[in-house]
């Protein structure tokens, strides 16, 4: 299929257009030093760690460079979270490398988004590739944001754009869908994220539309569709689950988990059901290890959670894990293999 990585011409249309944020930040010293500075000792230490970790979902903020609404009034999440933070609570994990995933900054900054990221990995290899938002039910006409997006470079892998609200009669559901098929011309992969928790079954539904009506994208599931984990329920979440797992592009994420259990009080035995069918219905090759740090700090430190999933995915043998922890985050994000 032919490539949409656009040329010099292209960007500048789109530039005309007014369809570029901003262009690429500078190798600042504060990115640039943030980005390197614990390299070589994070290389050491993964080195000699039986299960290197890519983890397949983590956000970065620097607030007093841009603004994340969402997150105005959580005790825990209203503060900056960088790189180096980041590397900070995984010290000891055996984590190798990260794939960032948009983390809904402000709509205006989505593309200083992709700019902050680009520039994380063109200083460190730690960052291995990003999942960056696109406002794709605008359909055919998300291919101009498209354009200049993938102008941040290789490091852009795939997209997120929320599922609307099942209550929304808004959103234009099937120019969504196209933006979706739109994404191997450029590429790209789709990170689906929903939320069963909250918005019910509805999400579910949309989310097999999807699978159905974009059988040539590459999807995956964040956070297993956040199953309503704090009151223990299963259904319909568990067979609406696996009708999703019947389409073989789609892949899921065990990642934001502890944050839909009681997260005060959770336990590795509330989590076990949901993981347990993840892996029965999607099976060792599909399935990715996601820290969903820093939110994930809500119930759990970042330690905590990964030793927590290690410990319930040991029948999936170390070959199993493996693939779970790092090898399908290659996979499927095509990453480089450092």
């Amino acid at each position: 299929m032919q490539s949409h990585r656009p040329n010099r011409r292209t960007f500048l249309q789109a530039a005309a257009a007014g369809l570029t944020a901003a262009p690429l930040l500078g190798a600042t010293g504060a990115l640039a030093a943030e980005a390197s500075s614990t390299t070589t000792a994070e290389s050491a230490e993964a080195a000699a760690n039986d299960l290197p970790i890519i983890d397949a979902h983590i956000h970065l903020w620097d607030l007093s460079r841009y603004p994340v609404p969402w997150i105005v009034g959580d005790p825990v999440l209203e503060k900056s979270y960088v790189l180096q933070d980041f590397k900070q609570h995984s010290a000891g994990t055996g984590v190798v490398g990260m794939v960032y995933v948009q983390a809904s900054w402000a709509l205006d900054y989505s593309l200083l988004e992709a700019d902050y990221v680009a520039n994380l990995a063109a200083h460190d290899r730690f960052v291995q590739g990003m999942v960056a938002y696109a406002p794709l039910e605008f359909g055919e006409q998300v291919r101009s944001y498209l354009d200049t997006l993938v102008t941040r470079g290789l490091v852009i892998k795939g997209i997120r754009r929320a599922l609307p609200d099942v209550t929304d009669t808004t959103f234009n559901f099937d120019r969504y869908i196209r933006g979706i098929q739109i994404l191997p011309e450029y590429g790209l992969s789709f990170d689906i994220l929903g939320n069963y928790h909250a918005q019910g079954p509805g999400h579910l539904d949309m989310a097999i539309k999807i699978a159905q009506q974009a059988p040539n994208t590459q999807l995956i599931i964040d956070h297993l569709l956040k199953p309503n984990i704090q009151d223990h329920s299963r259904e319909p979440w568990a067979t609406k689950f696996a009708q999703l797992a019947q389409f073989p592009n789609v892949w899921t994420k065990i990642s934001g988990m502890v944050t839909e259990a009681d997260v005060k009080h959770w336990t590795a035995a509330d989590l076990k059901p949901y993981i347990d069918h993840a892996l029965s219905v999607f099976g060792e090759d599909r399935v990715v290890f996601g820290g969903d740090w820093p939110p994930v700090l809500g119930a759990s430190t970042y330690a905590n959670w990964v030793q927590t999933a290690q410990s319930l995915t040991t029948g999936m043998g170390a070959a199993g894990q493996r693939k779970l922890f790092a090898e399908n985050a290659r996979r499927f994000y095509r990453l480089p293999t450092v």
